[in-house]
């Protein structure tokens, strides 16, 4: 018999939580005999896949490692100076450190429960007020998913703020190339006409929606808007303007003269370039807008004790919620990032982000001057970063090619000019490179610190000198030591329930481990220091890495065609639709405009079809969960000559393979419309079958669920699409690189692959599981469902289930009958979980008065053991207030979550005890994670919106929370 002396051991075993005697002890309990039967037993045959994807076999921890070095030293990190809206930053340590690469922040969820989410929401808060301090503007948003898609919300938004009769929306030539593609992509299928022309000649009319403007221009030009937004103003229109945070720091804030809405892109507060992202966009607007702003907004509101708390503000105007009737279907955001741009200004604070910009700006002049000592030409004076140069005595093509030998990448206008745009990187040996450039690679007979004893900044135009004042608040004054810095993130990472403390069950979610060793390539400077627009054979690495991926995602999807542009998982659904929409146009069938929905859909589908410039058809599900298929019928035949798709996600939203899926897709082809498929659920699936092989025409793919990219705080996501050889050729396009098919669709995302950097966890990820790994994951993922549900079945009813009796890898309790018995709720169990150490699972989606439990397969089974042992102590608590040995009002659901001020206090009138309320499982003496308020009324802080850190005597006297 040979020794075995290969002494790695393979990912997929640290991956998988339950070890093969659980798998086997958890079987047994269910009454099978091998993975194999519960997978017979849960995917229909008709769609089960016998043989394994073909991929590659899978790599152990450090030959992955090995590979992505190799991959990674392919990339040629240059100083890039190109601008349009990436640049240079110098992310402090002590943030990248505690935030980008700490768990305890990257794997943190929507904070839809606000009582142990406080830490993230005030970083959000902070981000909000950097940005409304800033823009001039009364509210902000918690992001958006960058420069482009905020312009383009900001559009959507403004259309739907005007009378249906107006249609033109007015893009100054200004902006940059991506942002102005980004909006005409959005305009097109809502019948907004885009009009992209020279500002200052552009003449509103009554049909004026409104107009973006950029300041400062693409080009470094910064102009004095106010008497174009006083036009826009006067015909009834709005004023958008794509701003740079830093460049506001010198420069008067738009809100002051005159701008509706500030939208724009935080990537260099201290976020690396990563090859287009993912960075936090933005909006801010004036307060008319609050309740059809896109996104998130973080309020300000009190808990039960009348303590400020914390909480997403206005959650019922969420566009997406709206279904139909929404004008966005943004549902995550960038929020890991948007605590980055927060923390940065917080490090910095006004004076260290001012002398940031100052230094900017001065070397902005000081290479001015130079070049026009050299004798060429600026097309700007009182510029703040970037300069456009039109070269003399050599072409801009010399220029250009002299700067890649010095290892700097300039914009290339096209039109015998260049661009330079300066950051925070740059030294005055880079300025000195950029004269040699500039000079025929030869040093001039001066250098960049002669010129600065002799030069000053040119004056901003007249009143655009700021001089307004900005992040007041002491937040922005008190962490200047790294010492303290590192305590007050610590403080606030303390505040949340992240998956490095407990398990995170929201159904339809996926919070599965996000593997150390996945993770270490995106701070690696090779890919975090790319700006996206440097030239294709600096990015031989990304080019590589892409290419794999989306050969792997398009195997496993069925469907070989793939782009990797949308970054999040409703950019996605937007994206299939558009393309879906493109095939049909370019066959002359410009009348099939109808999509048909399950009502059991995310409000992120029918938001989307909206977006595309479909109608939304409702079809019925039956009371398994299931698509009612009569309903279907009827809806397809009487819309057959008008169809263009249908939206459906597999598994079902109500946790269930649904048999007749093939006969759902046939349905739709017969009457000549394609099938989108939506990925949130394709956990369950990898491996096992494949949407391309069953029906789907293209789908989207949640690599921030399935593949294992941290959620972030509620974000970053990506949603790449896979398509079938029809739609391959109408897959998104760029405007300054190549990319989708021949007849691509305009842009979705601003980068050209969306958030690039993150793109590395999920290649790691297929490539540490391989093909048994990834088949293994998704047995296992059901698995952990099933034996959850049957675990729990005797005291909760699962809503729903299979034809043969298995959940997929979620499964619904009903908790109705609660209210009835014992006048209790979902919420009042998401909150007692709480006290148990526990994130409560998805409430009230996709039926009102459930829970939706997700476990994954990454989950321990002591682990599920755990939740729901926890489950069923609160199960007991219920059935005592039913019987009334617990009272009906005071107990320990209604009064939860409880906080240790709480249980420390002098005083407890309660009729259950302390050690009842905070210590209900021996697990929580072991480790207890405290929330840190109690349960935060949300209609006060409705009722009374503060989206900003408020004033410092606020703190001092806390308002009470309402009766």
């Amino acid at each position: 018999m040979a020794l075995n002396i290969d002494t790695r051991s393979g990912f997929a075993e640290r991956h998988i939580g339950p070890s093969d005697d659980d798998i086997r002890e958890m079987l047994d309990s269910l009454g099978l005999d091998s993975l194999d039967t519960l997978v017979r037993e849960t995917v229909p045959a008709s769609i089960a896949r016998e043989e394994l994807l073909d991929l590659p076999e899978a790599l152990d921890e450090s030959a992955l490692l090995e590979r992505l070095r190799e991959i990674a030293a392919k990339n040629r990190v240059m100083r890039s100076y190109i601008g349009m809206g990436y640049h240079g930053t110098l992310v402090p340590g002590v943030i990248q450190r505690n935030i980008l690469e700490n768990p305890g922040w990257y794997t943190q969820y929507t904070p839809y429960q606000a009582e142990i989410a406080q830490g993230r929401l005030e970083a959000l808060l902070n981000f909000q007020t950097v940005l409304i301090d800033l823009t001039g503007l009364e509210i902000a948003n918690a992001s958006l998913l960058d420069e482009g898609t905020a312009a383009a919300e900001a559009m959507s938004m403004f259309a739907g703020e005007t009378k249906e009769d107006r249609d033109l929306f007015f893009v100054s030539d200004a902006c940059h190339p991506q942002t102005i593609a980004v909006v005409q992509t959005r305009a097109e299928p809502l019948g907004i006409r885009v009009e992209v022309g020279d500002w200052q000649s552009f003449t509103p009319g009554d049909d004026c929606i409104g107009a973006l403007l950029c300041y400062p221009a693409t080009d470094g030009g910064v102009h004095d808007y106010a008497a174009l937004v006083e036009r826009v103003h006067a015909v009834g229109g709005f004023v958008a303007v794509v701003a740079d945070l830093l460049a506001l720091t010198l420069l008067t804030p738009p809100g002051e003269w005159g701008a509706d809405v500030v939208v724009g892109n935080s990537q260099r507060f201290g976020v690396p370039m990563g090859y287009g992202g993912p960075h936090a966009g933005f909006m801010s607007a004036r307060d008319r807008f609050k309740r059809r702003m896109p996104g998130r907004i973080i309020g300000v509101s009190v808990d039960t004790h009348g303590n400020r708390a914390l909480r997403m503000a206005l959650q019922t105007r969420e566009q997406h919620i709206r279904r139909e009737k929404a004008t966005s279907n943004i549902c995550t955001a960038q929020v890991l990032l948007a605590v980055m741009a927060g923390m940065y200004a917080v490090y910095h604070g006004p004076e260290g982000l001012r002398a940031i910009a100052e230094r900017v700006r001065n070397q902005t002049a000081v290479l001015g001057a130079g070049l026009r000592r050299l004798g060429h030409t600026l097309a700007h004076g009182g510029v703040f970063d970037t300069l456009r140069v039109t070269p003399q005595g050599r072409t801009a093509s010399e220029v250009l090619d002299q700067a890649r030998e010095l290892g700097i990448n300039l914009r290339d206008f096209g039109d015998g000019s260049v661009g330079v745009a300066l950051d925070q990187t740059v030294s005055a040996a880079d300025v000195d490179d950029l004269f040699r450039a500039f000079n025929g690679g030869h040093a001039p007979d001066f250098s960049a610190s002669d010129l600065a004893a002799e030069v000053e900044p040119e004056s901003f135009p007249e009143g655009l000198e700021r001089t307004s004042s900005y992040l007041e608040h002491p937040v922005f004054h008190r962490y200047r030591s790294e010492t303290e810095m590192l305590r007050y993130m610590h403080r606030l990472e303390s505040r949340d329930l992240s998956l490095n403390t407990s398990m995170i069950p929201l159904g339809s979610c996926t919070m599965k481990l996000n593997a150390t060793t996945q993770m270490a390539g995106v701070t690696w400077p090779e890919f975090g220091s790319l700006h996206p627009f440097v030239p294709a054979d600096q990015a031989q690495g990304y080019a590589e890495l892409f290419g794999e991926l989306e050969r792997w995602l398009g195997e496993i999807a069925g469907l070989p065609a793939v782009s990797l542009q949308p970054n999040s998982g409703a950019q996605g659904e937007y994206a299939g639709l558009q393309v879906i929409r493109a095939y049909h146009l370019d066959r002359g069938e410009d009348h099939r405009n109808v999509c048909l929905i399950p009502s059991s859909a995310h409000g992120t589908n029918p938001a989307s079809a909206v977006m595309s410039g479909m109608k939304v058809v409702v079809v019925k599900v039956d009371d398994s969960g299931s698509i009612d298929l009569d309903d279907l019928v009827a809806k397809a035949d009487a819309h057959a000559d008008h169809l263009a798709a249908i939206m459906v996600t597999y598994p079902s939203t109500h946790g269930v393979f649904e048999e007749e899926i093939r006969q759902v897709c046939d349905i739709v082809h017969e009457r000549g419309g394609m099938v989108y498929l939506d990925g949130a659920n394709l956990n369950a699936q990898v491996g096992l079958a494949r949407p391309g092989d069953y029906g789907a025409d293209v789908c989207h793919i949640n690599l921030h669920k399935t593949f294992a990219i941290p959620h972030g705080g509620g974000g970053p996501g990506m949603g790449p699409i896979c398509a079938n050889e029809k739609l391959a050729p109408f897959l998104p396009g760029h405007p300054v690189v190549r990319t989708g098919g021949d007849r691509a669709i305009g842009p979705i995302s601003a980068a050209p692959w969306g958030s690039a950097s993150i793109l590395v966890i999920s290649w790691a990820y297929i490539a540490l599981l391989g093909p048994r790994g990834l088949r293994r994951s998704s047995e296992v993922a059901i698995l952990n469902a099933n034996y959850m549900a049957g675990r729990l079945e005797d005291r909760f009813e699962v809503l729903f289930r299979g034809r043969r009796g298995r959940v997929a890898h979620e499964f619904i309790l009903d908790l109705r009958p609660f209210r009835r018995t014992a006048q209790v709720t979902e919420e009042d169990v998401a909150k007692r979980l709480q006290d148990y150490g526990f994130h409560g699972p998805t409430m009230s989606w996709p039926v009102v008065g459930t829970i939706m439990v997700e476990p994954t397969e990454s989950e321990s089974r002591s682990e599920l053991d755990r939740f729901c042992d926890a489950l069923l102590a609160i199960r007991d608590e219920i059935e005592e207030i039913a019987e009334g040995a617990m009272d009906a009002s005071d107990n320990a659901l209604k009064n939860a979550p409880h906080t240790a001020a709480v249980v420390t206090a002098d005083e407890w009138s309660h009729p259950y005890s302390r050690a009842r309320a905070a210590f209900p499982a021996a697990w929580t003496r072991d480790y207890k994670f405290w929330p840190t308020t109690g349960r935060v009324d949300n209609a006060y802080g409705d009722r009374n919106l503060v989206c900003a850190c408020p004033p410092i005597e606020e703190y001092a006297d806390p308002p009470v929370a309402a009766d």
